[in-house]
């Protein structure tokens, strides 16, 4: 008996778009994902990319808004989109900000009481889903990249540095490159982690690029970055992860755009090249 509860399924260019939940033993809550399975998922088990979604986001967001599924289909990739955080933990204050507790997980484990029962999404994600969904879906979990938005980029940044065996390949779009500097990782990481900042590098991609003595991934990262994005001055910092690359010999594509902002009409611009990306690298 599978392990997953189909909530949806619809046909989507050749493939199938589905939404699950589950019973997560890393949570201990129920959690509900996404995955597009395209055509190709028919005939054998097809190299996937995860996408980690921003603030406030959930499983649907993505699948919904990106326009991802079209191109998908014509490479042949799986993408599986999680949530972006426990949800009904039951939790004071968990509903409380936008950018603390429901809908932002920042895809760490918290060591902090109370969240520290239920904020596992490093561990869900990692030792739960992926093998799961490899498990459940005609996925090959041994061709795996990982890209993300906003929280989601910190969270694929940081999640494929501190796994490499996992990723073969990594992306983002106006990623939360330093949350030990800005306002959102304070925020979160003095919540989930504590005030021990010493603490807070292990999840902070600049400070993790900077514990490699050489490149983590040799064929390169790539970076989207809208320069009329509100964010990028205060919370993105993509230049202090340029200077981080650099100094370990990482080879970095950091690309910048005239005129766009945060939202998802910047990512279903460039969501294509990124799919790209990864496919060449998942071969």
């Amino acid at each position: 008996m599978s392990a997953l509860e189909l909530l949806s399924e619809h046909a989507c260019f050749g493939g199938v778009q589905r939404f699950y939940q589950h019973d997560s033993r890393e949570i201990g809550l129920p959690m509900r994902f996404s995955v597009y399975l395209p055509p190709q998922a028919g005939q054998e088990n097809v190299p996937a990319v995860m996408y980690l979604a921003g603030l406030t986001c959930s499983e649907e967001t993505f699948m919904i808004k990106a326009g991802a599924q079209r191109v998908a289909a014509e490479l042949g990739l799986a993408l599986i989109a999680p949530d972006t955080s426990p949800r009904g933990a039951g939790l004071t204050g968990e509903t409380e900000n936008w950018d603390f507790g429901a809908g932002a997980g920042f895809y760490l484990d918290a060591t902090e009481a109370p969240w520290s029962k239920h904020y596992r999404m490093e561990s869900y994600l990692t030792a739960e889903l992926i093998p799961l969904v490899a498990q459940e879906l005609a996925v090959d979990a041994r061709r795996m990249g990982i890209c993300g938005h906003s929280m989601g980029g910190h969270g694929a940044l940081t999640l494929a540095l501190r796994h490499r065996a996992l990723f073969r390949s990594v992306s983002a779009l106006a990623p939360i490159c330093a949350p030990t500097q800005c306002p959102w990782g304070q925020k979160a990481f003095a919540g989930y982690l504590g005030p021990d900042t010493a603490r807070w590098a292990a999840h902070d991609a600049c400070a993790l690029m900077g514990s490699h003595i050489t490149a983590p991934y040799p064929e390169g990262i790539l970076i989207d970055q809208g320069l009329a994005d509100k964010f990028l001055s205060i919370q993105l910092n993509p230049d202090l992860f340029e200077l981080a690359c650099a100094k370990a010999g990482q080879a970095l594509t950091l690309r910048r755009h005239e005129a766009y902002d945060h939202g998802y009409y910047f990512i279903s611009t460039f969501i294509a090249d990124h799919l790209a990306y990864h496919a060449l690298r998942l071969v």
